[in-house]
């Protein structure tokens, strides 16, 4: 991915990795719109990054999605970066009677459908130009699942696969595709907590290592910080030792939790 001289589009901009990203690309010169459903918040970024446009879309919404790709396609011709970032996590409780699905529905469409749909409307354009970048925001817990917010790491795993997928399928094309994998970031993904939780890594410091990754390996197809390692080769220790490791970060945090 370059990183430069880009037109790129963060879904999820106002606010969290999406906005910290946004600006730290729009401090390298390219041409950032941050896309998101609260127009009061995009328009917060924007003002405080002078030149970084915004665009107010619902990635719930397949019929405002393709809207939405047809206004950026007229918008902004040179678009080359999508970035997928868009995401909600929420607990739930699988032991309740009956299981309330409404928030495993509400996930699965936020964080699988909507980069899912906005990939494929988006498309088209991003293969007409001369090089081009999908960058899919997965989480560590895609492979290490949190069992607290089983959708979540589930629809996370889900776009591990797609990305893959998505990734060998555009192989003879000038279409790149990069998976950015973060550990626990202080955001406020899950509420004000997580955003001062020490066991977090700091948000600006998540930001710095990722884009010294991007600027330094330019064909990397993984972003993984070092924090997140622990996580992303969870399984790779092989299937006893992965349980082991699942038993104690779900009992760990089902401590904090409780």
């Amino acid at each position: 991915m370059q990183t430069s001289n880009n037109t790129i589009l963060i879904t999820g901009g106002g606010s969290g990795i999406g906005r910290a990203l946004a600006e730290a690309f729009h401090r390298l010169g390219n041409e950032v719109i941050i896309a998101g459903r609260r127009r009061k918040a995009l328009d917060a970024v924007a003002a405080a990054n002078p030149g970084m446009k915004t665009a107010v879309v619902d990635v719930q919404n397949p019929d405002d999605i393709r809207r939405f790709a047809d206004r950026a396609s007229r918008d902004f011709p040179s678009l080359n970066t999508l970035i997928n970032n868009a995401g909600i996590m929420k607990g739930e409780d699988l032991r309740t009677n009956p299981i309330d699905v409404s928030v495993a529905e509400a996930t699965v469409i936020t964080n699988l459908l909507g980069p899912i749909r906005l990939t494929a409307a988006l498309l088209p354009l991003l293969r007409k130009q001369a090089q081009s970048t999908v960058m899919n925001v997965s989480s560590g817990l895609a492979f290490l699942t949190l069992a607290h917010t089983p959708t979540y790491s589930a629809t996370k795993a889900a776009i591990h696969a797609y990305s893959d997928a998505l990734r060998y399928q555009l192989r003879d094309t000038r279409v790149g595709v990069v998976e950015l994998v973060p550990p626990y970031v202080q955001t406020g993904l899950t509420g004000e907590r997580q955003a001062s939780d020490p066991r977090a890594m700091p948000l600006a410091e998540f930001i710095d290592e990722v884009m010294n990754i991007l600027l330094t390996q330019p064909d990397v197809q993984e972003v993984l910080v070092q924090r997140v390692l622990p996580l992303r080769l969870a399984a790779e220790q092989g299937r006893e030792k992965y349980q082991e490791q699942f038993r104690s970060f779900n009992d760990a945090l089902a401590a904090g939790v409780n």
